[in-house]
């Protein structure tokens, strides 16, 4: 059984993780800025690393996220990463520090596995529709625009051979996390969306996620890794 310790366990994220990985009994610890002793949370990543566990879920934001990963990889703890906004300098060098400790770090876009069967879907498709836009909408407190989970999917579906999708951004109250990918052909248009409604939509891909990267060396992106499936 893997030992999580979750970064960023006082957030709205943290918490739904915590409460999922206390439930199965794979919980450890927290790191957070403020100390909550009776949820074993701590405030220094030495006290973290004193409880012993094995993997860390980095669910904080940029630029924090890269420093706080970075360090887990150093002192041999697998890393899962759900925070967007890391660049491919940034994501190399996780890479090769992961591969030089003999870790796995797994970057996750999305935790939710419908999001990760429509990044999927939108990449299949951009091969009959090259030509493509992507609407993002999430909560009035997202601060990143865009969200990592539409640049990933503009990323694959210009991997696939479309051009570059256009991102529109919307922040709205009301809104926690949604996505369409429009697509355009002749005479007809393609729509992809997914809807998540509650956090509860990201525990079984954080649960899979915690509990394959321990199987994994050096550096891995997307649900689609842990679940044996190529994107």
């Amino acid at each position: 059984m893997v030992r999580v310790a979750v970064a960023g366990a006082m957030g709205r994220m943290g918490a739904t993780a915590r409460e999922a990985l206390q439930g199965s009994g794979e919980y450890c610890c927290g790191l957070a800025r403020r100390a909550d002793l009776a949820h074993s949370i701590f405030d220094s990543f030495e006290q973290v690393l004193a409880r012993k566990p094995n993997v860390l879920l980095d669910l904080t934001t940029q630029p924090g996220s890269y420093d706080i990963a970075l360090e887990a990889v150093v002192n041999g703890l697998h890393t899962v990463v759900g925070a967007s906004g890391w660049s491919d300098d940034q994501r190399a060098a996780l890479g090769a520090e992961a591969e030089k400790h003999g870790v796995g770090a797994l970057v996750v876009p999305n935790f939710s596995l419908g999001a990760m069967l429509m990044m999927r879907f939108a990449q299949q498709a951009a091969r009959y529709f090259p030509n493509a836009e992507i609407v993002e909408l999430h909560h009035a407190g997202k601060k990143d625009k865009p969200s990592g989970t539409a640049a990933e999917t503009a990323a694959r579906m210009e991997l696939a051979g479309g051009q570059a999708p256009v991102i529109h951004s919307v922040r709205l109250p009301g809104l926690l996390a949604h996505q369409e990918v429009l697509l355009g052909g002749t005479g007809e248009l393609l729509t992809i969306r997914h809807d998540s409604f509650s956090r509860e939509s990201f525990v079984a891909g954080m649960l899979a996620a915690v509990r394959a990267v321990v199987h994994h060396r050096g550096l891995s992106i997307g649900l689609d890794a842990v679940l044996g499936e190529s994107a």
